[in-house]
Order: structure tokens, then C-alpha cells, then sequence
């Protein structure tokens, strides 16, 4: 009562039959074959992770990164030439004065 009996299995696949016709029970076969083979391969081999950084998003990150830097030096100029020429144009208007 508890196992499947050849009867049972019968029964099943007059009703899978029915339900998916013969011409697709192949290629429902043939699919399932190709799913179970590509798991197992995928089991078996080694995973293939690119840690390198010549990945097309760590190239980008390197960009920008780089991009970031220049920015930063650009603005970080732009202060400090301006800050200069503010001291040397009150230099210039202290000694006038005097």
C-alpha cells in the first residue's frame, strides 16, 4: 500500500500522455535530459569568478576614481590661486594707501 506498483506508474503515464501528447513527451524528455546533464557539469566544474581588474566594472570604477581625483586637485587649485590673488591684491591696495 505504501510503494508504487507497476499499475500505478501505468496509470501515470497514460495520464501524462494524454495531457502533453506523444510528440511533446520527446521533447519534454529531451529538455529535462539537457537540464539534468547541465547541472551535473555545473557541479562538477571549478566556478569561474573574475577577480581581476581588468573587469569591465572595475575598469569603470577605476574611471571614475581617476575622474573624481582630478576634480577634486582642479577645485582644490582654483581655491587656493584665488585665495592667492586675493592676499596679493590687498598687498597691492595696503601699499597704495601708504
Amino acid at each position: 500500500m505504501g510503494g508504487m506498483s507497476i499499475w500505478h506508474l501505468l496509470i501515470l503515464l497514460t495520464i501524462v500522455l494524454l495531457f502533453f501528447g506523444p510528440s511533446r513527451l520527446g521533447d519534454l524528455g529531451k529538455s529535462l535530459g539537457q537540464a539534468v546533464r547541465g547541472f551535473k557539469k555545473g557541479l562538477n566544474e571549478d566556478p569561474e569568478i573574475d577577480v581581476t581588474q581588468t573587469s569591465a566594472l572595475a575598469q569603470r570604477e577605476n574611471m571614475k576614481r581617476e575622474a573624481l581625483k582630478q576634480n577634486v586637485g582642479e577645485n582644490q587649485m582654483g581655491a587656493s590661486s584665488s585665495g592667492e590673488d586675493q592676499i596679493n591684491h590687498e598687498k597691492v591696495e595696503n601699499k597704495q594707501k601708504t
